[in-house]
């Protein structure tokens, strides 16, 4: 909601300053879709040499970011903590019946409660692996903490690829105006015989090569690229909340205090109440008994 209010802020705001200030958007208009295809098709084109397939599709996909925004909401992460806590329980009272639960979660009646949570295969493996792990006797804390940062690291990189992306068509965008202006202009000078009237239209259209390259690196691109980033990091947190748990699990603390380790390193925004998450674990202990 916010990406589009700000879209239509964004061209009011151009565009209507420059109305109010006495231009014409004739010549704008009428220069617009060549200059259009210098620069959006240079621009795409690069996009398409610098990454590979799936990084095309990666990033096509996560521009929706901007106006969906973060995909894991506060009712996941409670949801999220809920879930921790009924599995951390069974592997402490019965760690047998842990492993239908890890081993096929897809069909496991307790993911089932949670679909959002069981549809995400990355959210999903993190907690299987943990706990597999865990059933092996890999329990150093300290080891397992080690080896979850460096997987939550890998993964929001590799996230990160379609900011990147979009910031590095950004940062070439201006330049690529200056390409199109440097055409008009060479196009204008083929035409130094016409009258002062055409001189200036032809000028004034070669410019506006120079202003779309700048307005879409700045106005559109670029805050795209950051918007995207902000949502990969806020859904980091999701992850990283998993781990929180899962360790405080590791040095053996009581089920509560290991979710309300995970409570208290919930950023603020997402983070349940304690009251809220209270009720919703007696709920869950309610369930399984």
């Amino acid at each position: 909601m916010f990406g589009l209010i700000g879209i239509v802020v964004i061209f009011v705001m151009v565009f209507g300053g420059y109305l109010l200030a006495g231009g014409k958007l004739g010549i704008i208009l009428k220069s617009l879709p060549f200059e259009m295809m210098m620069i959006g098709g240079a621009a795409i084109g690069a996009f398409l040499i610098s990454n590979d397939m799936s990084a095309v599709k990666q990033t096509a996909k996560d521009i929706g970011k901007v106006f969906k925004g973060p995909k894991w909401k506060p009712d996941d992460y409670r949801d999220l903590l809920c879930l921790l806590f009924s599995l951390i329980r069974i592997a402490r009272q019965n760690p047998v019946s842990l492993e239908a639960h890890i081993e096929d979660p897809e069909n496991s009646d307790l993911f089932g409660k949670y679909p959002k949570i069981r549809d995400d295969h990355e959210a999903v493996d993190l907690i299987a692996d943990t706990l597999r792990s865990a059933s092996m006797n890999y329990d150093d804390p300290h080891q397992v903490e080690e080896v979850l940062e460096k997987r939550i690291e890998a993964n929001q990189h590799h996230a990160l690829h379609s900011s990147h992306a979009l910031q590095n068509v950004a940062d070439g965008l201006p330049a690529l105006g200056i390409v199109a202006a440097v055409l008009g202009v060479i196009k204008t000078m083929a035409s130094i015989d016409q009258p002062p009237e055409i001189l200036g239209k032809m000028i004034g259209g070669a410019l506006v090569g120079t202003f779309l390259g700048v307005f879409l690196a700045y106005g559109l691109v670029g805050p795209f690229a950051a918007k995207v980033k902000t949502v990969v990091e806020e859904d980091g947190h999701f992850y990283q909340l998993i781990r929180e748990v899962l360790v405080a699990n590791l040095h053996n603390h009581a089920p509560p205090i290991c979710i309300e380790v995970g409570r208290q390193n919930t950023p603020h925004h997402f983070r349940p109440g304690f009251s809220e998450l209270e009720e919703a674990l007696k709920a869950v202990k309610q369930d399984a008994a």
